[in-house]
């Protein structure tokens, strides 16, 4: 069982797999940053300084009662909370990775496709008469021995 466990596990697509995980984990902690750091503080000031990581709704209060300053104090109090700014993060987030995502794969399509040779010259042509294949070049039907125009 071990070697047939090994085999599985050394196969070319496997390792493959392996490495794009992990190239997927790391490119996603770069593109959580990139949202929480680099587009988001932009759109938060364009939208009245707004921080979107900071939004939440309280559907029922903690131990401490609200209002709640911070997302961060709700939960330490205990409150129950919908945070939807952190959703909004995410679905961003998400909308990147699928675009780089989409943009990797329509990079290795191109790369893939082969330009298509211009179609070869005909070598055979349609006997009028009998409707078999003969040469191109050909003067008589070799099937039915007549004289081809052409």
């Amino acid at each position: 069982m071990w070697g047939e466990f090994k085999k599985f596990a050394m196969r070319g697509n496997v390792v493959d797999m392996a490495v794009g995980i992990i190239i997927g984990a790391a490119f996603g902690t770069i593109v959580k940053s990139l949202v929480a750091d680099v587009i988001m503080p932009p759109i938060g000031l364009i939208l009245g300084n707004v921080d979107f990581s900071s939004l939440f709704v309280v559907l029922k209060e903690g131990a401490t009662a609200g209002p709640y300053l911070s997302l961060e104090a709700a939960t330490k109090a205990g409150a129950v909370v919908i945070a939807y700014g952190a959703f909004i993060n995410t679905v961003i987030s998400f909308l990147i990775v699928a675009w780089c995502v989409f943009l990797l794969v329509k990079g290795m399509n191109r790369m893939q496709t082969k330009k298509e040779d211009a179609p070869a010259e005909p070598t055979t042509k349609e006997c009028p008469y009998c409707l078999s294949q003969v040469p191109i070049k050909a003067v008589k039907c070799a099937f039915c021995t007549s004289d081809l125009k052409d």
